[in-house]
């Protein structure tokens, strides 16, 4: 396909000089590009796709970088870095010194503000634009959504903040791609939506108002035909009470709706909403069929779409914890399976099929799932709650208030926990070592392979109080996963390995690497198994029997860190002993192979013998 119209566009500023015609070329174009790069690169592709015309119509309608734009989830920008001069470094996307796959303020001028947790848009164009209203800056302000992002209850909070705030310019654009709450799309709504976002309506809705405003209950009446008027065509009333002025639905793919209807409102004053209804995949039929499948895909070949491998994979982590969960679910009627939003990303497909009344997706609500699931606990029922290690962050303050304090049965099972590869520092789980063993009653496990995850995971569904498992992304040295739920003491590790002179002890999945370096250098290996509680006697064990000084290891943050705690425990009973600290530095680590990631921070096996070498055994 040729991309004569895409390769002249170097920067936004290019697109004004396009008419309708070439607007809608260069759409295509770019969609064609972006299939062609995301399937020799891999990366998000099915939410891309649906935003592109999206993307020609604000670049071609206001004046960005001035303008802010924030796109929300991060991973539907890609047309955005396309044509904010970052077509060339496409080929590099989510690799070790190339782009990444969401907007970040460090890569690029026009990526406003760095947005690959979701529902957050909302509160930083809000913030923007108070700042620029206190600057007697005038500029643009518009916040991007998904659908899926709006059901995250900080998306309202700041709505709710912003209807009441004086004096700005802001717009927020729901980009709804699932179609669930709009109605058909067609000439009827693209003609409404032009005659909504245009000054003569809003001339004449202001004059009306103002009339009218000595006679109130007439003023009311009208305000309330009008409202009544315009949600029996479309979803405004909610908007509206919240102080923004609704426009929509509107076809996202239809550049003679957008751009029309984007230069009206840019026209407006104060809180503006406008409703896009966008397809998933849009011109994949493949991806169009299976968005879910073209989500986040890896390399593929277009002509025949992404095909099942004829290699029989190793299991990964989050497939055990979905066998363990149906298996488990069988065994015990009280469990149920909650999770904000990440159903097939957590392994729950299965679970949701065989237990549909016990699954629970709360949509992208991390705080709400976690004090569902303590309400659930409060009745005798045994919530888990799967949720990425980098989201449960953001309800940590449930975690502690509604759970941890009131000593509730949830188990939550951390995926994604460590280095993520390609999605980098923003989905990385670097911080649940730090952030849970601060808590009181809270059970921390660190399983080291497929086998001792399931065998942990029933321990700490056993354990009547809050427990969590933590496990990589991926799957781990490809060990048997025994069938059973057979559990093991709770804070107590086992040693994998005799040596002499220095003990290593190990808290989760790099004690393979671990084994591997102390073949070298003749080392003891324990794996740990629990942070908290903390295997003392072990601790005081090891500490005795190596005189030259212990290595706690863990694919997580040094600092607050596992290691840590091993220290405390040595200082609490006296103990003095050289000891090293192997983990994550106190930085934040991008994207790239997560292999590689591993190597660069001296956590595979050359780089922990190397580190261990040169500690204890003079280099």
């Amino acid at each position: 396909m040729s991309t004569d119209l895409l390769d002249r566009i170097a920067q936004p500023s290019d697109l004004k000089a396009l008419d309708r015609r070439e607007l809608k070329k260069l759409a295509d174009q770019l969609r064609g590009f972006i299939l062609d790069s995301v399937s020799k690169t891999g990366g998000h592709l099915s939410s891309n796709l649906g935003t592109v015309e999206l993307t020609v119509a604000l670049h071609h309608v206001y004046d960005t970088p001035h303008d802010r734009i924030i796109w929300d989830v991060g991973h539907q920008s890609y047309p955005h870095k396309i044509l904010t001069g970052r077509k060339a470094e496409m080929s590099t996307l989510r690799q070790f010194g190339g782009i990444s796959g969401f907007p970040k303020r460090s890569e690029s001028e026009f990526d406003a503000f760095g947005t690959a947790h979701s529902s957050t848009s909302i509160s930083a164009a809000l913030g923007m634009a108070v700042a620029s209203r206190n600057a007697g800056i005038s500029r643009q302000h518009i916040a991007v959504i998904g659908d899926g992002a709006m059901s995250a209850g900080m998306a309202f909070e700041a709505m709710n903040n912003a209807g009441v705030t004086p004096g700005i310019n802001l717009l927020v654009i729901l980009n709804d791609n699932d179609m669930s709450i709009s109605p058909p799309v067609g000439a009827l709504n693209r003609y409404l939506a032009r005659l909504l976002s245009g000054q003569f309506y809003a001339a004449a809705k202001n004059m009306g108002r103002a009339v009218l405003q000595h006679v109130p209950p007439v003023l009311e009446l009208a305000r309330r035909l009008e409202e009544h008027a315009k949600g029996m065509v479309m979803p405004a009333t909610l908007f509206e009470e919240m102080g923004f002025n609704y426009v929509g639905p509107i076809d996202g793919h239809d550049l003679d709706a957008l751009v029309p209807t984007l230069q009206n409102m840019r026209a407006l004053k104060g809180p503006q909403f406008l409703h896009v209804v966008t397809k998933k995949g849009q011109g994949y039929k493949l991806a169009e069929a299976d968005p879910v499948l073209y989500h986040g895909p890896g390399k593929f070949d277009l002509a025949v779409g992404i095909q099942k491998s004829t290699t029989v994979p190793k299991v990964t982590f989050t497939q055990v914890f979905g066998q363990w969960l149906c298996d488990m679910a069988d065994h015990d009627p009280r469990l149920n399976g909650v999770t904000p939003a990440m159903r097939e990303g957590s392994g729950m497909v299965e679970f949701e099929r065989r237990f549909p009344t016990r699954y629970f997706d709360v949509g992208i609500a991390e705080q709400h799932a976690v004090t569902f699931a303590a309400g659930m606990a409060c009745e005798g029922q045994k919530p888990v709650v799967a949720i990425y290690s980098t989201f449960l962050q953001r309800g940590y303050d449930q975690l502690i208030h509604d759970v941890a304090l009131q000593n509730l049965d949830v188990t939550f099972a951390l995926d994604r926990a460590g280095l993520v590869g390609a999605d980098g520092a923003t989905h990385a789980g670097n911080y649940d070592i730090a952030f849970l063993r601060c808590i009181p009653n809270m059970v921390v496990a660190t399983p080291s392979d497929e086998n001792e995850t399931r065998l942990l995971l029933t321990t700490c569904y056993q354990h009547p109080g809050p427990a969590s498992v933590r496990y990589p992304r991926g799957s781990g040295a490809g060990v048997l996963v025994q069938a059973g739920l057979d559990t093991v003491p709770v804070g107590r590790g086992i040693v994998r390995r005799r040596g002499a002179g220095v003990a290593m002890l190990v808290f989760g999945t790099l004690l393979p690497a671990a084994l591997q370096a102390a073949e070298s250098l003749d080392l003891t290996v324990v794996d740990m198994r629990f942070v908290k509680p903390m295997d003392t006697e072990l601790v005081l064990e090891m500490a005795a029997a190596h005189p030259l000084g212990l290595v706690t290891l863990e694919e997580g943050c040094i600092m607050g860190g596992a290691g840590g705690a091993v220290s405390e425990t040595l200082a609490a009973h006296g103990v003095v002993t050289p000891i090293l600290h192997l983990g994550l530095p106190d930085r934040f680590i991008d994207h790239g192979d997560q292999n590689a990631l591993l190597a660069g921070v001296g956590l595979d096996a050359a780089g922990i013998e190397r580190s261990v070498r040169l500690r204890f055994f003079g280099g």
